[in-house]
């Protein structure tokens, strides 16, 4: 639903030195974006596009959110190298790390079943050592649904799959953006990356032709009057 999402699109490394040049949906006969059976199927190919050797997509939401509680239930690609992620930036985003970002899950093909939740800041992100966030091992990520969930409130953001609070970071309410940016309205994102920094840490599995990030919904809950 166009209403919903727009695509985000290019191939300049998206600050990590992937290798995927996202398209809006389609390229050429390629669908890599498309609804069937009431599941969102995201699709990486080996497709070269100007210099980058894959093609695949990135989808930002039309609106955005300050707290609530967000959940996708979602299979994961396969392969060395694919990095999907379903994450949130501010609507008024000018400069990283400082106005902050949620990665709700994410999940990079070299480590199987492991799944991760992550907060970025400019006093906490991995540029210096100091990232916040933790994962967990679940059993079979890439061939059977998950679900994977923030609950965001003014104190404090948590981390789910499959019900499980397994990552918590608190606001320690000292009103500093360098600590906690995360009081204004957020975007939701869905791609599929494929090597980078970190999804290509381990190298990438030259013989992937294809790779899909299957989603079967994104919802978004919010109080109808304030968030306890």
């Amino acid at each position: 639903d166009k209403g919903d999402w727009w695509y985000e699109t290019g191939g300049h490394g998206w600050g990590n030195n992937e290798k995927q040049y996202y398209v809006a949906g389609i390229t050429g006969t390629d669908t890599l974006a498309a609804i069937k059976d009431g599941n969102l199927t995201i699709k990486l190919i080996k497709k070269a596009i100007g210099t980058n050797p894959y093609a695949s997509v990135r989808m930002n939401t039309t609106q955005a959110w300050k707290y609530g509680y967000f959940e996708m239930r979602a299979k994961m690609p396969s392969g060395r190298g694919t990095w999907p992620a379903f994450w949130m930036l501010p609507k008024d985003f000018k400069s990283w790390p400082l106005d902050g970002e949620i990665d709700i899950m994410e999940y990079v093909g070299y480590e199987p079943n492991v799944v991760h939740g992550t907060i970025h800041t400019q006093a906490y992100n991995h540029s210096i050592g100091t990232q916040r966030g933790t994962k967990r091992s679940i059993q079979n990520a890439e061939t059977e649904f998950h679900t994977y969930a923030l609950l965001w409130t003014p104190e404090k953001i948590r981390v789910y799959v499959d019900g499980y609070n397994y990552f918590t970071f608190s606001n320690d309410e000292a009103g500093n953006k360098n600590t906690w940016p995360f009081n204004v309205p957020f975007y939701l994102k869905l791609n599929l990356a494929m090597g980078g920094n970190w999804g290509g840490a381990q190298g990438i599995d030259e013989t992937i032709t294809s790779a899909s990030y299957v989603v079967d919904y994104v919802r978004v809950y919010q109080l109808a009057t304030g968030v306890d």
